[in-house]
């Protein structure tokens, strides 16, 4: 707590902004200062509402002992000065009885008998109050639950009695109601029972979170999959991280453990790990700790006990260290229940649990799907299967080496296997480099496991470390006495240094001359270098003419076409000569590229086309998938979409047998394309995720990020807003995105990603304060204040929907703020408008004021975009503007303001035409106009002449469907007339 409050004014503004922060410890911090200050005023009253806050803290905290014992204190209040507790105090005093019966039960070192006590103390005080004993018989019913000791007889006493004001929410009856019918096995009972928590129609603090967490496994057993899958995205997303939720956490891996779905149970036990030690809750946490032991034995019985997890804090754990751990603990605390009581209740409810076998063998829960192999120590998930047979790798490593070497001169894919073995072999602490003549030293073993890392660099787009490798290479390769690859090293480490941007900035012209300068780099080194073997020089050919073909890509201009198809002419004539297949292909794909840079792609498209017919029949077959997907590329840029979709599917078919890299990514990433040109936006989804997958697997994180980046919006477009969220939270889980390691922007979009996503998922306070958190945050990008603006709109807006307004205003003013020095007018354009029409439609006329000055704000940034030329996708700024005077005055009565707006908007907009959209936006107008007219000012007639007017235009344009709703309020004005 920053200050303590001085008068009783600034304590209960205290109350009030601690009652808005999340539960937690820092939560209880301060009710329990707040107690203190309260304490300390000669009025009672105060500190009567600081021990409600107190308790409610400990409650929702996990911290059962220390409730009753504020609730003692408020009891004590009420028993000396009752007239302190007005009706909702008194209500809330009795309602908080069962706050106090349930932590009773939570604590083992109670005696039941105290737990009896304190029900007849409850029912004692209900009855002299004349309140109802249903709520003292839910409770009762609730201990013999507990105990295990008769609880038939016990709920046919609560059930059968008339709710009352004091009677727990609709949803937590309903909620133990289906529990009851849930411990009897019956199934399919208490899924109906629970439907209208399931469905949201009942809700409260713990619901319908709760009820989830306990439908998860009928549904399972009833066979409603789908639902359940559903209902655990969601389901979790609502308790993760809550210390008074922990129970529903450990139901949650369960349900992961027993559906095949270990690896994300380990992924949410992390994300859950600080519960091991904020729950101080013995009932919720012998429920948390027995859903970890199933997750954990699950996972060690599949063979996986050495795999790192996450536990009480002090020290590492891997699962099995774990779950011995766990095991141990939640067998003392359920013997500990079950001495208290009496029974065994405790121990057999949880093995009961512990015996369930799974399930399901898969039930695919999100859209990244890993297994335990991909959550290996090294990170490195486990590669797919393919369809093609790799011949195995030589044992010694002698003739590893010589095969390396071999596969690596004609290009072939395999012989990355082999340079991983040996990367590897040479790591070890042991090893002994085999003499030979073939072998060479260990140095030139060491420079070439440097040029393969070299290229994997380059792959990744990490030229100065890729050169640095490169030259680092060549060095040894000298001391090896190897000069040609020293010069093919040379070669391609001046090539790699032509991709780093000077300054860190990209230029085109300088990067043009970085490649020029490179060119001229290779060509001396190739002239300078005789005695090179054919397949050397050919790749020194390779580099020159891939220097000039990147130089035409980052200029685009017509006199560096010609080199290009001059050095791709002289690399093919010489590959032909020497008979090496593998860059007579790249030379013809390099001069394909070279036509469709050009603008040429009929004649690329004749390239690909013979190209594709020499691959088949004379090979390399490796290459067969990239020219498929540059065949692929250039019918699209020809329209030939479905030609396209063919050519990529049999590119990912012929990649398959191959090891999978960088080329195949892009496949995916290109057949995701293609699909979405097509309509078909699942199938991209799937491949977008697919290419995020692979290229974790290849280490290229920012790429797999910015994959899984897109595969998140497209999710959310789709509607499929669970999905998005729980793969969002995923990806921003990720070790080094917690570590601060990852992208700060690539960060910020995905978890602006996961705002809209919460938004969609009708999760506001969670949008709201998610995007408030990073407009902060990214309020400290003095390199990106466009970037900035949109976000602080974003939250601007879902302020204002929170009904947050001076917040929502200062969010606003750092947006315009941030905008006036990198402009984003639509987006501003929209926030400012919205915030209008929020304001108003919330406030009426007492938003007005409020309203019109964001307006005001808008068409100032409406005048700059005119300024400077900006034409925004839609309709004009200005139309929108008008449009939105119209609604903002409509909804705070000022009718006769709105009509004009609406009528200034119908003109901006124009005469619809054949557009669709066009047409809707002046159907909505016509719409808005004919409701103000007709029916607030009273003027029908009008309204109506309007109205006809426009639906005969609408029709024979033939948009009846926008013509429809226009009749509909004709219909309703008619009949009002």
């Amino acid at each position: 707590m920053p200050t303590t409050p001085q008068t009783t004014d600034e304590l209960f503004q205290a109350l009030q902004e601690n009652d808005r922060r999340p539960y937690g410890r820092a939560r209880t911090v301060t009710a329990e200062e707040l107690v203190e200050a309260a304490e300390r005023f000669d009025e009672p009253v105060p500190l009567v509402h600081a021990l409600l806050e107190l308790q409610e803290a400990y409650t929702y905290g996990a911290e059962p002992r220390k409730s009753p014992v504020v609730f003692a204190r408020l009891l004590t209040l009420f028993d000396e000065q009752p007239g302190l507790f007005d009706e909702r105090l008194r209500h809330l005093l009795f309602w908080r009885f069962k706050w106090v019966a349930n932590a009773l039960r939570s604590v083992p070192e109670i005696p039941l008998a105290s737990l009896r006590r304190w029900l007849t103390e409850m029912r004692d005080r209900y009855e002299k109050e004349g309140l109802g004993l249903q709520p003292y018989y839910g409770q009762a019913y609730q201990l013999a639950v507990h105990t295990g000791e008769h609880p038939t007889p016990a709920y046919e006493l609560w059930a059968a009695r008339t709710r009352t004001r004091l009677s727990d929410c609709e949803a937590c009856e309903t909620c133990e109601r289906g529990l009851y019918h849930l411990a009897a096995g019956d199934d399919a009972r208490a899924l109906d029972t629970l439907e209208p928590v399931l469905d949201g129609e009942e809700s409260c603090q713990e619901e319908p979170a709760r009820s989830v967490s306990h439908a998860l496994l009928p549904l399972l057993r009833t066979g409603r999959t789908d639902r359940a899958r559903t209902l655990h995205l969601s389901g979790y997303r609502a308790c993760r991280r809550n210390p008074s939720m922990a129970p529903e956490v450990g139901r949650h891996l369960e349900f992961c453990a027993l559906t095949g779905n270990e690896a994300r149970g380990l992924e949410l036990l992390a994300e859950n790990r600080a519960l091991f030690d904020e729950v101080d809750s013995p009932l919720d946490l012998l429920d948390f700790l027995t859903g970890v032991e199933v997750l954990l034995r699950r996972v060690e019985a599949l063979g996986h006990g050495s795999l790192p997890a996450s536990g009480f804090a002090g020290r590492t754990w891997t699962a099995s260290a774990l779950r011995a751990e766990v095991r141990g603990r939640a067998a003392d605390l359920a013997a500990r229940f079950d001495t208290r009581n009496g029974t065994t209740a405790h121990t057999d409810r949880r093995t009961a649990r512990l015996d369930r076998a799974p399930l399901l063998e898969e039930l695919e829960l999100s859209l990244r799907p890993r297994g335990l192999d991909d959550l290996a120590p090294d990170g490195s998930p486990a590669a797919p299967a393919t369809p093609r047979t790799a011949a195995p790798l030589p044992e010694s490593p002698a003739e590893l080496i010589v095969r390396s070497r071999a596969l690596d001169a004609e290009g072939h894919p395999d012989a990355t296997a082999c340079r991983a073995r040996l990367r590897a072999l040479v790591a070890e602490p042991g090893y002994t480099h085999p003499d030979g003549p073939d072998v060479g030293t260990l140095a030139l073993l060491r420079a070439d496991l440097l040029a393969d890392e070299a290229e994997r660099a380059g792959d990744k787009d990490e030229f100065a470390e890729a050169a640095a490798l490169f030259e680092e290479a060549a060095g040894l390769y000298e001391d090896a006495g190897e000069p040609a690859w020293a010069v093919l090293a040379r070669a391609s480490a001046a090539l790699a240094g032509a991709g780093v941007p000077p300054g860190g900035e990209p230029d085109a012209d300088a990067q043009a001359a970085a490649l020029t300068g490179a060119h001229a780099t290779v060509v001396r080194l190739h002239e300078r270098t005789p005695g090179l073997a054919p397949y050397q020089e050919a790749r020194l050919l390779r580099i020159r003419a891939t220097a000039l073909g990147l130089r035409l890509q980052a200029t685009g201009a017509r006199e560096h076409v010609a080199p290009v198809l001059a050095e791709a002419e002289r690399l093919e004539e010489f590959a032909t000569r020497h008979d090496l297949a593998v860059q007579v292909s790249g030379a013809r794909l390099l001069r394909a590229g070279t036509h469709a840079l050009a603008g040429d792609l009929p004649a690329a498209l004749a390239e690909t086309d013979g190209l594709l017919a020499r691959l088949t029949e004379h090979g390399p077959a490796w290459h067969l998938p990239r020219t498929l997907a540059m065949r692929a590329r250039l019918r699209l840029g020809l329209q030939d979409t479905e030609g396209a979709h063919a050519d990529l599917t049999e590119a990912l078919r012929r990649a398959a047998d191959w090891p999978a890299g960088p080329a195949t990514s892009r496949l995916h990433v290109d057949m995701a394309e293609v699909s979405m040109h097509l309509g078909r936006h699942e199938e991209a989804l799937r491949h977008l995720i697919r290419s995020a997958e692979l290229d974790l697997r290849l280490g290229s994180r920012a790429d797999a990020f910015c994959a899984y980046a897109n595969a998140a919006g497209l999710s959310l477009d789709l509607g499929r807003v669970e999905e998005c969220i729980a793969l969002l939270d995923s990806l921003l889980a990720e070790p080094d995105v917690t570590a601060g390691e990852a992208d700060d922007r690539l960060v910020a979009q995905l978890r602006l990603t996961r705002v809209r996503a919460l938004r969609a998922g009708e999760d506001l306070k969670a949008a709201t304060a998610e995007c408030a958190a990073l407009a902060a945050e990214s309020a400290a990008w003095e390199d990106d204040p466009g970037s900035h603006a949109v976000i602080a709109a974003e939250a601007a807006v879902l302020l204002g929907e929170s009904g947050e307004y001076d917040r929502a205003r200062q969010a606003a003013d750092q947006a315009l703020a941030a905008h006036a020095r990198d402009p984003r007018h639509e987006q501003l354009s929209g926030c400012l408008r919205e915030l209008a029409r929020l304001g108003a439609q919330q406030r009426g006329p007492d938003g007005l004021a409020d309203a019109r000055a964001y307006l005001d704000d808008a068409a100032r940034v409406a005048e700059e975009a005119r300024a400077a030329g900006f034409a925004p996708r839609g309709r004009s700024l200005e139309t929108a503007l008008a449009y939105e005077h119209g609604r903002v005055n409509a909804y705070a009565g000022a009718y006769e303001e709105a009509l004009t707006a609406l009528d200034r908007a119908l003109s901006l907009l124009g005469a619809p035409g054949e557009e669709k959209r066009h047409a809707a936006e002046w159907a909505e107008c016509v719409r808005l106009a004919g409701a103000v007219e007709g029916i607030y000012l009273e003027r029908p007639l009008g309204a109506l002449a309007r109205l006809h007017e426009a639906i005969a235009v609408l029709t024979s344009l033939g948009h009846t469907e926008e013509g429809g709703e226009l009749e509909a309020l004709a219909g309703r004005l008619r009949e009002d007339d």
